[in-house]
Order: C-alpha cells, then structure tokens, then sequence
C-alpha cells in the first residue's frame, strides 16, 4: 500500500488538515457497521498517515503553527495576577554573604592549604599566616578595614576555641595517630577562616 493509497483509503489528501484526518478515520468507523478487518484497514491508514505527517515535520516539511508549539504564549493571565516573587535570602543575610568566582574560592583555599600542612611543622607561625591571608582576602572585598579585623579576630577566636573543645574530645585518638591538638586546632581555624574570607562580604 503506498502513502497516497493510505490518504486514499480515508478519503483526504495529503493537504487535508490534521482534524479532517481524525473525523474522515471516525465517520468511517461508523460507517463500516463494526466490521473487524474494515477497521483494522481504516486504523492502518490512520497509523500510516500519522507517522508520515510525523516524519514530515521532523524532516522540516510541515510547518507547525506557534499556537500548537507555544500554547502557554497564548494563555493570558488573569488581570490580578501576580507571579510570586523568586525565593531570596533575608535582606540581612545577603549584606554579609556573598558570592566569590571560582578563583575567589580556589586561591585563599590554596594558602589556607599550606599553612595547614605548616601548622604540623609550627602551629603558631601557621596560625599567624592564616590569620594575614583572612585579613588580607576581607579587606580587599569590600575595603574596610575594621570590619576586615573584626571578622578575621572572630573567626581565629572561634576557629582555636572550637578546635582545642574537639582536640579535648578526641585526646586518644590523637595520642594514638601521634597528632598535636594544637594542630588540630589550627587545622579547623584555617577551615572557618577560609569559609569566612571567601563566603562573607
């Protein structure tokens, strides 16, 4: 059976729209009186015709109307709508975060790197490193020095406080893998550090 046998056997031509296709394929049906072999012939063309309109336009040769395609383009919202507004953070919360490029996450994480491996070495020389490199970071950000010293004195505070508190926490361990707490304090001081200079305006 070729494809114009199919637009044939229907009764349409190959211009006939998509809805004179479906009721040429329904009046049919109903026409051939229930007809086993008629309507399996009737649904072969209707098949046949769908997947030739469907090679069509993914071959580009049938032009599908925008109204089909886009049809949210046409729903017009109601005179009273408001699109709800898009989920920010509290407007006190973004003055103190802020979003670094890659660049200013990867560079201060370098440095916080090497002052934790120096701080195995020599904790307070690290420490003061890591103190300079978070100083130096804040302050570049945003061009204030006070509120650069202040961040940077908190985060050391409360970087060595909550670092010698899990040293404390896990004294046997690190006697058994043989590590200093003062290490371990300065380790998670870098880390909070890092975070700070980084991720906070």
């Amino acid at each position: 059976m070729s494809e114009m046998s199919h637009y044939e056997k229907l009764g349409v031509s190959e211009a006939s729209s998509f809805e004179e296709i479906q009721e040429a394929r329904n009046r049919l049906l109903q026409e051939q009186g229930g007809d086993r072999r008629q309507s399996e012939s009737i649904e072969a063309a209707y098949d046949a015709i769908l997947m030739d309109r469907l090679r069509q336009r993914q071959e580009g040769k049938i032009k599908v109307p925008d109204r089909i395609r886009f049809p949210e383009k046409l729903v017009e919202p109601p005179p009273d709508f408001t699109p709800a507004p898009a989920k920010k953070a509290s407007a006190w919360l973004q003055r103190f975060l802020d979003t670094p490029s890659r660049k200013d996450i990867l560079l201060p994480a370098g440095l916080f790197l090497g002052a934790g491996l120096l701080s195995f070495s020599s904790p307070p020389v690290a420490l003061a490193l890591g103190v300079g490199f978070n100083f130096y970071f804040l302050n570049r950000k945003e061009n204030k020095f006070g509120r650069a010293f202040l961040l940077t004195l908190a985060g050391l505070v409360v970087g060595v406080l909550t670092g010698l508190w899990l040293a404390e926490l896990l004294a046997p361990q690190l006697l058994a893998a043989q590590l200093d707490p003062n290490t371990v304090a300065a380790v998670l001081t870098f880390v909070l550090l890092w975070l700070i200079s980084s991720f906070l305006r």
